[in-house]
């Protein structure tokens, strides 16, 4: 069976509502593989490239002060049907709409709206693998055959 990967942050609210941990063990219980992470405090430069795409809409400007208020945790997970498997379990983007439709889901667990909603998922295949590389040059993104392991 393939492997894939996607990249996974827990944003600031993650770390200053001290759910590290217990979004750690739901990972690991949910069958994914931590192969890579680091804690960075991003910069607004970062933040404007990596999040490139929204840039022209309205929350921008929160969405940067968001991201550089506090440390993420960048991590690598890896899993068959990781993509779709992770965007599953943090739940709809918006945080009080996951608390009614997916109460078992991260941001349900430990986000607060739209805009602080704890976790950050890749989206598609080409998502991922822009964004695995933003953070890990060195990380080739996509399929793993079992059997290349």
């Amino acid at each position: 069976m393939e492997k894939e990967k996607t990249l996974a942050m827990i944003k600031p609210d993650g770390f200053s509502g001290n759910y590290m941990d217990k979004i750690r063990k739901v990972i690991l219980e949910s069958g994914f593989d931590i192969i890579r992470e680091m804690m960075v405090r991003l910069d607004a430069g970062k933040v404007t490239q990596f999040y490139a795409e929204h840039s022209k809409k309205s929350f921008f400007p929160s969405l940067v002060e968001y991201m550089t208020s506090g440390p993420v945790l960048i991590m690598v997970l890896e899993k068959p049907n990781a993509i779709s498997d992770w965007r599953a379990l943090i739940g709809p983007t918006d945080s009080r709409k996951a608390k009614v439709s997916h109460p078992n889901s991260i941001r349900a667990m430990c986000g607060l709206d739209s805009a602080k909603n704890c976790v950050h998922g890749s989206d598609s295949p080409q998502s991922a693998a822009r964004e695995i590389s933003f953070f890990f040059e060195d990380i080739v993104p996509g399929f793993v055959k079992h059997d290349e392991l």
